[in-house]
Order: C-alpha cells, then structure tokens, then sequence
C-alpha cells in the first residue's frame, strides 16, 4: 500500500519594488498587447484559406451544373387537374419512365413540397425534347 504525503510550503511573498512601477495588460497600448510574428501571420493566413477553402467546398457542392440542360415544357394547370395526371402525361412520351420518378422529378424541378396544385399555376414538366 502506498501513501501520499502533503507536505505545506510557504510562499515568498511578492515584494513590489519601489523603482519599478506595476504594468496590467489593460495599460499596455493596443499595439503591444498582441504581437504576431511573421509565422504567426503565416498561420493565421493559413487557416484562413483553409476555412474558405472548406466553406467554398461544402456550399459549392451543391450548385453543380449540367453538360446539357435538360427539355421541358411549362404546363398551366387547370381546374382538376392533378400533379399525378400530369406526370402520368410527361411519362407516357418519356420511354421507360415510372409515373412516381416523373411525380418526384416535377416536384424538385418546381421546388414543391407536396403534391397539392393550384388552378392557373405553370409548372415545368419533362419532355422527350
């Protein structure tokens, strides 16, 4: 079994000298409170670039553009009218398509969040070309 031992040591007191005045940080001028060294710049600069690099890499992703634009045709929506049946529409002159990829294609090439449609409303639709 082992032990600890705390054993008390006294301070030195600190002695403010007389010929000396104190400084705090908040004396300082504004230049000599922080003070970078070439490298130090170096750094900073760096990291910098590494953000923008990472942000630019992230947030550009997103906006990758095509070789082709894609054919499509605006459809007005009458009364009745479903984005189903359309879609149903735009797959029968596509070959090999299923009306439900049609349904989700119109909805992200029209930023629609549900199905529900108005009457008089233009929607772009795929088309054969």
């Amino acid at each position: 079994m082992s032990t600890i031992v705390i054993t008390p040591v006294a301070a030195r007191p600190v002695v403010a000298r007389a010929d000396v005045p104190a400084r705090r940080v908040a004396d300082l001028p504004p230049a000599a409170q922080l003070r970078l060294t070439a490298r130090g710049r170096a750094v900073v600069l760096l990291g910098a670039l590494a953000l923008l690099l990472t942000a630019a890499v992230f947030l550009g992703a997103s906006s990758v553009a095509t070789d082709e634009p894609e054919a499509t045709r605006v459809v007005t929506i009458g009364a009745g009218d479903t984005l189903w049946g359309i879609a149903a529409e735009a797959s029968a002159e596509l070959p090999g398509s299923d009306v439900r990829d049609v349904v989700a294609h119109i909805q992200e090439l029209n930023g629609l969040d549900s199905s529900s449609l108005r009457a008089g409303e233009r929607l772009l639709v795929p088309s054969a070309g």
